[in-house]
């Protein structure tokens, strides 16, 4: 069996066509009842319509907000570091090697774990400790 073989069951891809005649079961009024707005070529109501109440969505409390002035970076740890094949670390041989998956606004060292070997890491920002991990093996921290 291969997917291109595959088919649906017999029967099972049956249209049913409405307003056909009565021994069609969906004849008359094609299952839409007698008169209304339902009834109507193109009639109903939008999603979220309570008939004229106010609706739910406006009639519960709103909070907080969201700022779009905020940078998301994506945070990588010394540990992470070690895992790097190059000597001289950006975000682009971060996802080349894999280490992470994309940059956001850009990479925050941290100093979670142990640093291995001499690096010159080049990043948006560096904790206090981090940049003192990388210096202390003869690396370089490099704001870009």
């Amino acid at each position: 069996m291969k997917l291109n073989e595959l088919k649906p069951a017999q029967k099972a891809t049956k249209r049913t066509r409405v307003g056909r005649g009565i021994g069609s079961g969906l004849g008359k009024t094609s299952g839409k009842g007698h008169k209304g707005q339902k009834a109507r070529s193109g009639g109903g109501v939008r999603r979220g319509f309570e008939g004229g109440q106010t609706p739910l969505y406006r009639r519960l409390p709103k909070r907080g907000f969201t700022n779009i002035n905020t940078r998301n970076y994506t945070e990588v740890t010394l540990t992470m570091l070690n895992k790097s094949t190059v000597e001289e670390v950006t975000a682009e041989t971060l996802i080349k090697d894999r280490i992470i998956s994309k940059a956001n606004d850009g990479i925050v060292i941290l100093a979670t774990g142990k640093l291995d070997k001499k690096l010159t890491v080049k990043a948006v920002r560096f904790t206090k400790a981090a940049k003192e991990k990388i210096e202390a093996l003869g690396g370089k921290a490099e704001v870009i």
